[in-house]
């Protein structure tokens, strides 16, 4: 019999603690939520105010029941779920199972899982806090009354199946939005003037500005042929010069938003994938000659802030490996409307260098806590240095500017540099020789350069992540769920990195927009999250927030119901003959995408397969190109003639006029098995604890599958 019982979510976390405390501790884990809504009907009693109608989660009987017998047997409850509204939901529910008083002194949370920190924590327990859980129960609710209401409507008129979540919705909103924006763009010509010129050897680069100190954009090629012609013989007369010093700082520690955008670009790792290898690092990894421990600390949080113990280790740490001139004590400021109840993401111990603990690791686990660590790091050091210097060029009234500048102290560079998605140039070295005023330069070479303004980039998963967080959409800690929730639903695919909007997912979107303007919208969706926070701060009782919202919300759903009871969807008529009664197919979207079907049905039941064709010859035989896809979903072309009397298949689109070498493929293809088989002999360094590790994770959900929008 253990004095103390101590409830976490996952045996990871359970495993990390029991090795901080005495043999009169039991530690043992919930495997998530214990109590939630049926999935089988809506599960909020409407007539009786929205109670929330919870059972237990099927499948967890037997470990209630162990909670329970090991709970009765110990003379101390602690409640130690993760320090989220999801956490403090979580521990809500088990207390309820448990027969916990809800003012019982029980809730314990951990920042970051070290023996300090746990044993500190359990000396200082709270109750649960009820503003946090009504905060989730806000959420839950109005998610689940949203899905259950609209979902029906899109069975109805596009396929059963579908359904409409009220982050989601918007999410896919966006990303139609941005293709539509694409394919409407109209590109704009435009025109540089670039003139190579030289000092005492020394080549600079000047771009064309204006006419008589004013700026003129060039847009078509008669005008830059005339400034070229009336270039002709003159001198590049140098008429002012700065010379100055430009300091660039290190970005703030990672909050779960940021870790989640740069894990995308540095290490091109889903979103989901970012969370699930965090958790990991912040629940504990077994170190060598250290044990188990929690590497990092609570990986779900909006702030920047540090303590200052660790501001402290920082110090110790670069003024000991770089020097004193590399260290500046930085404070960050946390965003307006953050939550800001936990620290920014960092190391738990500054001296587990990744370096030194890399054969711990897996490979995964490596490169985030890596990234982690170093900018970490390098938030506490000294700004990079630049020295400057930009110039005024005249030549026959016609102005050129020069700038160049010079990387003199790298500071925190040394470590770390945060990578951009607009992936600007700014900070790259140029050369310019020192210039003076009144000093003539020589030309080497004049060219003119058309461009064509270009469509707004199709979003990644780091950049939706970014407009998500600027837009108040959901909260850092469930866009890994949004994200894989439009991407397994197939109404967004991937292509190279970028999202891409499916069909279904237009015809889903257009009839979401269409007919429930006032739901599926940014300025609605971003309201009802300042909402929950005013709950999660006590500021409003979490039922009057959905009263309010349900009567306007239900109106509009009979509404449109009954506007569309009698209106059907126009189907894409193909001029594919069905071979069995001879009517023209039509598109229809299944759990894998389109395929064809005979508008007769039920009495034709023919179906086939849809051929998605490119309007590019295939480069081989000038055949039709069709684009299929592989069963992890990655889209290849290949001509209608292979392998009857046409070889031609290709990861990459064919372009008019390319060529097409069958030994590039192969030679991508052995690059490919020689690039696994190393991972395989890499991966062979784990123990048999991080394999056996691996089959538990995937027999139990963990806490952040349960996190959902």
């Amino acid at each position: 019999m253990a004095d103390k019982l101590i409830i976490v979510e996952s045996p990871s976390k359970a495993n990390t603690i029991k090795k901080f405390l005495g043999s009169n501790v039991k530690v043992v884990a919930s495997m998530g939520h214990v109590r939630d809504l049926p999935k089988s009907k809506l599960g909020v009693d409407i007539e009786h105010d929205f109670e929330p109608q919870y059972i237990n989660i099927r499948g967890k009987a037997k470990l209630i029941n162990s909670l329970k017998k090991d709970a009765k047997d110990a003379k101390t409850v602690y409640l130690a779920t993760d320090p989220d509204r999801e956490g403090e939901a979580i521990a809500w529910h088990l207390a309820y199972i448990l027969g916990i008083p809800e003012d019982a002194v029980c809730r314990v949370t951990f920042n970051e899982i070290t023996k300090e920190t746990v044993k500190e924590s359990i000396k200082k327990p709270r109750k649960i806090d009820k503003n946090l859980t009504d905060a989730q129960q806000a959420r839950r609710v109005l998610d689940r009354i949203v899905g259950y209401k609209i979902s029906p409507i899109l069975w109805k008129k596009v396929k059963r199946g579908l359904s409409a979540g009220r982050v989601q919705s918007v999410a896919v909103k966006l990303i139609v939005d941005r293709e539509n924006e694409i394919k409407s763009f109209v590109p704009e010509e435009y025109w540089n003037i670039l003139a190579t010129l030289s000092k005492d050897g020394n080549k600079f680069l000047a771009r064309f500005y204006g006419k008589d100190e004013k700026k003129l954009e060039l847009h078509k090629k008669e005008e830059v042929d005339e400034i070229l012609q009336n270039l002709k013989g003159s001198k590049y007369i140098v008429t002012d010069v700065k010379k100055g010093e430009k300091k660039r700082t290190p970005a703030p520690p990672f909050t779960t938003s940021t870790m989640q955008q740069e894990a995308s670009r540095k290490l091109s790792f889903p979103i989901r994938k970012t969370m699930q290898v965090a958790q990991g690092l912040y629940e504990g990894v077994k170190v060598e000659e250290r044990g188990t421990v929690g590497l990092i600390t609570y990986m779900r949080t909006d702030s920047t802030r540090i303590s200052e113990e660790a501001r402290s280790a920082a110090k110790e740490h670069i003024t000991n490996k770089y020097g004193a001139n590399y260290y500046e004590n930085r404070y960050y400021k946390t965003k307006a409307g953050a939550q800001d109840a936990h620290e920014g993401i960092r190391p738990t111990y500054i001296d587990l260098e990744p370096e030194k603990i890399k054969d711990s690791l897996t490979p995964d686990q490596y490169k985030l806590y890596r990234l982690i660590y170093n900018r970490f790091i390098a938030s506490q050091m000294s700004a990079a240095v630049y020295d400057t210097i930009s110039a005024n060029i005249n030549a026959n009234n016609y102005n050129f500017r020069a700038s160049g500048q010079t990387l003199k102290f790298k500071g925190f560079m040394t470590l770390y540099v945060e990578d951009r998605d607009d992936k600007s140039n700014e900070d790259e070295e140029s050369q310019v020789p020192d210039l003076t005023v009144n000093e003539e330069v020589k030309e080497e070479k004049l060219d003119a350069k058309q461009s064509f303004t270009e469509p707004p980039p199709r979003y990644t998963e780091a950049s939706l992540v970014k407009a998500l967080e600027e837009k108040g959409i959901g909260r850092p800690s469930t866009y890994a769920t949004i994200i894989s929730t439009i991407l397994d639903r197939r109404y967004v695919q991937k292509e190279q990195k970028q999202l891409v909007p499916t069909e279904l997912g237009k015809v889903v979107n257009k009839l979401l927009t269409d007919n429930f303007k006032d739901i599926i919208n940014v300025e609605f969706t971003a309201d009802i999250e300042n909402q929950f926070d005013e709950i999660a701060e006590g500021k409003e009782p979490w039922k009057q927030v959905i009263r309010e919202f349900y009567t306007p919300f239900e109106q509009e759903v009979e509404k449109v119901d009954k506007e569309l009871e009698h209106v059907k969807l126009e189907e894409e008529v193909t001029d594919i003959p069905c071979e069995k009664c001879g009517r023209m197919m039509v598109v229809k979207y299944g759990r894998y995408g389109k395929f064809l079907a005979c508008p007769g049905y039920p009495e034709c039941k023919n179906v086939k397969p849809y051929l998605e064709k490119i309007d590019v010859p295939c480069p081989v035989c000038g055949g039709t190109v069709h684009v299929r896809k592989t069963k992890r979903g990655k889209n290849y072309y290949i001509c209608e003639n292979n392998p009857k009397s046409c070889n031609y298949i290709s990861w990459n689109k064919p372009k008019i006029g390319e060529k097409w070498e069958p030994e590039q493929e192969e030679t991508k293809k052995k690059t490919r098995k020689a690039k696994t088989k190393g991972k395989k002999s890499t991966k062979a360094k784990a123990t048999t604890k991080t394999k056996t590790a691996t089959k538990t994770k995937k027999k139990t959900k963990s806490k952040g599958s349960t996190k959902a929008e």
